[in-house]
């Protein structure tokens, strides 16, 4: 048990760059002392008290406003930044190492007695306000951007974002071991997203126009071997489709 807490307290510094002592963080992070109450209340679930396990539990959420069931399985290092309005369901299972900022919620979208909430790999971060829903799986190292919400089970190191969230970008990743251990050491990437992150709808809008474009390409290339054969082809005005690509304006320059 202590060194659970120790790795509890240490997880704080690894993700949180404002902590500033063992002391603030045992005594005003409201998510280390919702995993301590957790922990408490768990044990007394899985020893069959269970009204005393959910009174435990409801007496955590009165104190920090993070609302997990002791039912709820929980690995090691597991931090909640901020935490207000986090609610945990009684059949998530969180795997080592994950993060999950405030406003998030594990829940379930059936009234079955089963298993009817998410189940997060390690090193999984979901961020503020995002909402993952049903028995799903949510991949090792992946990311949740701020205020998804999640229906779908998401792969490995893929990073979901929107409404309902889709995956951006799955081929990407970062190149570089440094990259990686500095995202680490930062929070991995804080709040499941960074400046980065492209809009899954206009990466796929603007795929779309790169294949139109290819094919206008070929069939102008046809149309030039059907002429150069002798075979007279009559040419059909095509509306142009240049400035139909989307940005999002991040990184442009300032006027």
């Amino acid at each position: 048990m202590l060194n659970r807490i120790k790795e509890d307290i240490a997880c704080v510094f690894d993700r949180d760059p404002a902590a500033q002592s063992v002391f603030e963080v045992i005594t005003t992070y409201p998510g280390f002392h919702a995993v301590l109450i957790h922990r408490v209340s768990h044990f007394f679930w899985i020893a069959e008290f269970r009204w005393l396990a959910r009174f435990i539990a409801h007496i955590g959420r009165w104190l920090t406003g993070i609302e997990i069931h002791p039912g709820a399985v929980i690995g090691r290092r597991f931090f909640i930044d901020h935490g207000m309005g986090v609610v945990i369901g009684e059949t998530a299972v969180i795997g080592d190492d994950c993060t999950l900022y405030h406003g998030v919620t594990l829940g379930g979208t059936s009234w079955d007695k089963g298993k009817r909430h998410p189940t997060l790999h390690n090193g999984v971060v979901i961020g503020a306000g995002a909402k993952v829903l049903g028995p799903i799986d949510i991949g090792e190292n992946a990311r949740v951007g701020s205020n998804s919400v999640v229906l779908k089970p998401v792969p490995p190191d893929a990073t979901a974002v929107g409404i309902p969230a889709h995956i951006v970008d799955p081929k990407s990743r970062a190149v570089t071991a440094e990259r990686d251990k500095i995202a680490y050491k930062m929070g991995f990437h804080a709040y499941g997203a960074t400046t980065d992150v492209p809009d899954p709808i206009a990466y796929a809008i603007n795929h779309m126009l790169d294949h139109i474009h290819e094919m206008d390409r070929q069939i102008e290339t046809m149309q030039k071997a059907l002429n150069d054969a002798g075979i007279k082809y009559t040419e059909t005005p095509i509306s142009k489709l240049d400035g139909c690509e989307i940005e999002d304006g991040y990184g442009k320059d300032k006027p």
